[in-house]
């Protein structure tokens, strides 16, 4: 190999170093950003976690009526409440968990199962999702948990507030008052963040631009 080739070989090995190094550069600055807006999205939110008795048909399909007998219930008792926000949603749970309960049992009675309901509110683990235009960073986050018999099943989530739960996923827009609270109560940057296009995001990521282009 003349002398030539070994410099242009060397040149090769330095731009690929080089390349590795400012990828990885950026995929830690692009997790600290992710993990530094879900830390404070946790704080601005309160989800809602349902989880089935068993993954059986029929324990799936009670699963989303308990769901909708208790979103109906607190739509129902906090439509007029003077404070709108996740603190407040969070104690208006706290306060009413027997009730929660209660409503979760009926709906079970009415259908003829014999298991019971347990409501808690709790910190849980919820993968990234996606609600209408809006994208929630994997991590911990208050919920209102509720568990079905044996709680074997798979989970359903969503979230109170803001008010973007939906009972049919086909209809699944965003309601603008509920993204206006959540923008009012993020910073720019981090609204941007659970906003952002993919595509948008890789420009950033290639190219080197910041979260405000």
């Amino acid at each position: 190999m003349n002398k030539q080739k070994v410099c242009m070989t060397g040149a090769v090995i330095l731009a690929l170093v080089f390349t590795l190094l400012l990828t990885g550069t950026r995929v830690r600055e692009v997790e600290a950003k992710v993990h530094k807006t879900q830390e404070a999205l946790a704080e601005e939110v309160f989800r809602f976690h349902v989880t089935a008795n068993s993954d059986d048909p029929e324990d799936q399909e009670l699963k989303l009526k308990v769901r909708d007998a208790v979103i109906a219930r607190m739509k129902t008792e906090m439509g007029e409440a003077p404070e709108r926000s996740a603190g407040a949603t969070r104690r208006w749970a706290l306060e009413h968990l027997d009730e929660i309960e209660e409503t979760a049992r009926d709906v079970i009675r009415k259908e003829g199962f014999r298991y019971d309901a347990r409501a808690e509110v709790t910190r849980c683990y919820f993968p990234d999702k996606r609600y209408g235009d809006l994208l929630f960073p994997a991590g911990t986050y208050q919920a209102l948990k509720i568990s079905l018999g044996n709680a074997g099943g798979q989970n359903w989530w969503c979230v109170l507030y803001p008010a973007l739960c939906f009972t049919d996923p086909v209809c699944a827009v965003v309601d603008e008052d509920g993204k206006k609270e959540l923008e009012e109560a993020l910073s720019e940057e981090e609204y941007e963040m659970i906003t952002a296009s993919t595509k948008f995001k890789i420009k950033w990521f290639f190219f080197g631009g910041s979260w405000n282009d």
